[in-house]
């Protein structure tokens, strides 16, 4: 028995070895090696190396929630009435950089998509609409009260002092950047398209040359056809989707008396670039900014030949493009001396041709000719870069100013307060009213009126000292907010704010409390009871909660 317990033994023994001899020759598969993310520190925190790549890359963003009130001093048919508003938003950012023997190569890349509801102060937004980044629902009670919002509000490359792509404009400095709506005057023009080359001087001075897209940049040349009907939430096709502006300009006259009159076509065209240049300081102080801009307005050619009236036909010359500038400066005071993080902005910004480089605009909208600021307003501001006079087609520019002052204070690191102000004026030539009042006089014989609350009226009538288009008028806004962050990148606050539109000189039709006045120009100059008025205000307030990561 011993024996046979032995003989099994080592057979099993040598079978074993004979097997493990056998499995050495076979080949090994090796576990394929984990390649963990690892941080990267050279550009603060936040950064990652990209797996198999040099390149780090942050991944940010934000969700908001804000909620609003908006005093309504109207429920006219079909229009206004509104007074809360509400929306959800949210944000993605994308920042990857790399060292190269030139510098850091840098690729940013943000998404802004929303969903809103309600009045114009929060829940939809005529600017957006304007340019295609809002969708109106089109229901019966979502049209001008429900849109979808979606914006690439940046896609731009930085590399050796060359910044381009969407970027924000050069020219700005203030931007709203201590505000939740941004309701003062002064530029601010997140997104747009732009080529840049920006020199590091040395001691925080650097100097900027940039090409930036001029489409964002522009307001309506006057049109007294455009939106006859005084919409201002696009409820008809032919306003949301313009293909012309028709503006008169006469080419006949029967003695000295202009009696026939053609068009003009005033939207304009997409041809030169806007130049911006700007010098900017940074210290621990805080920063100074002066920057300037050339702007380009055009428009199409005068239609020879084809016109409405009588009279010995001229030669009006085509319009020649026209040259708008701003200048803007800027001052931030960091004032830790007072509490750690609080700041003040101060800006100015004069410009002609050139309305929304000085930022002078109504929060329901710009890219209108005249956008309603107040829900049931008792008249509408006109933004218009330029007129066209009618006697010699040739273009006559606006000219705008605004100033801007912003504090934020903390009370302590958990809570702060922004107090800001801004006040601004709007002024046309003093040809402007009296050239459009002979071509409306023309073009609407015996005192009709076939434009609406753009028409001026005839020079001399009481319709004309008191209609709104082309009127000078100023712009006041004051506000403040109170914000809480308990945790870190947690902001949960509110904001209230005032505003005043008024015109500069007279009185001006009051629209909310005779809202036919318009169709009674006849009437009015013969003496007819009107009601008007000179300014019009309207108080809005706003909660938010944003949660940034």
């Amino acid at each position: 028995m011993k024996l046979l317990k032995s003989s099994l033994l080592g057979s099993a023994t040598a079978f074993v070895a004979i097997g493990a001899a056998h499995a050495a020759d076979l080949p090994v598969k090796k576990a394929v090696p984990i390649e963990y993310v690892r941080v990267c520190s050279a550009y603060g925190a936040g950064f990652f190396y990209i797996p198999g790549t040099d390149t780090c890359l942050r991944l940010s963003g934000r969700a908001r929630f804000e909620g609003g009130y908006m005093t309504s001093y109207s429920r006219q048919f079909g229009n206004g009435g509104d007074t809360s508003g509400y929306q959800g938003r949210m944000r993605i950012n994308l920042d990857a950089r790399t060292q190269t023997a030139y510098g850091t190569l840098r690729a940013f890349v943000r998404f802004d998509a929303g969903a809103r509801t309600g009045y114009s102060g929060v829940g939809t937004s005529g600017t957006q609409q304007r340019i295609g980044q809002a969708y109106p629902g089109l229901g019966i009670d979502s049209f001008g009260r429900d849109q979808q919002f979606a914006n690439v509000d940046k896609a731009f490359i930085q590399f050796a002092g060359l910044t381009a792509g969407r970027a924000s404009s050069f020219f700005d400095f203030y931007a709203h950047d201590f505000e939740f709506a941004g309701a003062t005057a002064g530029s601010d023009i997140a997104s747009t398209n732009l080529l840049a080359y920006t020199a590091t001087l040395g001691n925080g001075l650097s100097a900027t040359i940039s090409a930036e897209d001029p489409v964002f940049r522009r307001s309506p040349i006057y049109s007294p056809s455009n939106n006859p009907g005084g919409v201002t939430v696009n409820a008809s096709i032919a306003n949301f989707a313009q293909t012309n502006s028709p503006a008169p300009v006469f080419i006949g006259y029967t003695g000295a008396t202009p009696t026939r009159f053609s068009q003009v076509d005033v939207i304009q065209r997409s041809r030169m670039p806007d130049v911006v240049g700007a010098l900017r300081l940074d210290q621990a102080w805080g920063s100074a900014q002066i920057s300037a801009a050339v702007h380009e307005l055009n428009v199409g050619n005068v239609q020879n030949g084809v016109g409405t009236g009588t009279g010995s036909n001229i030669s009006i010359p085509h319009a020649s493009n026209s040259y708008g500038y701003a200048v803007q400066g800027g001052l931030k005071i960091n004032a830790p001396f007072i509490a750690p993080g609080d700041a003040l902005y101060l800006q100015g910004a004069y410009g002609s041709g050139s309305q929304l480089y000085t930022g002078y605009s109504s929060f329901s909208g710009s890219y209108s000719q005249n956008a309603a600021t107040i829900q049931g307003q008792k008249f509408n501001q006109f933004f218009n870069d330029a007129t066209v006079n009618p006697f010699t087609g040739q273009l006559e520019q606006s000219t705008s100013f605004t100033v801007v002052a912003s504090y934020l204070h903390y009370w302590s690191p958990e809570w702060r307060s922004a107090v800001f102000g801004s006040y601004g004026e709007q002024d046309f030539t003093q040809r402007a009213r009296s050239a459009q009042g002979a071509a409306f006089s023309v073009i609407n014989p015996g005192g009709t009126n076939s434009f609406g609350a753009n028409a001026v009226g005839v020079p001399g009538t009481r319709f004309f000292q008191l209609s709104e288009a082309l009127r000078d008028t100023y712009q006041f806004v004051a506000g403040a907010s109170l914000i809480w962050s308990p945790v870190k990148d947690l902001d949960i606050g509110v904001e209230g704010y005032y505003t005043q539109i008024g015109v500069k000189n007279g009185r001006v039709i009051d629209k909310d409390k005779d809202p036919t006045a318009y169709s009674r120009v006849g009437a009015i100059n013969a003496g007819g009871a009107v009601a008007t008025t000179t300014a019009d205000s309207v108080s809005s307030f706003r909660f938010r909660v944003q949660r940034d990561f």
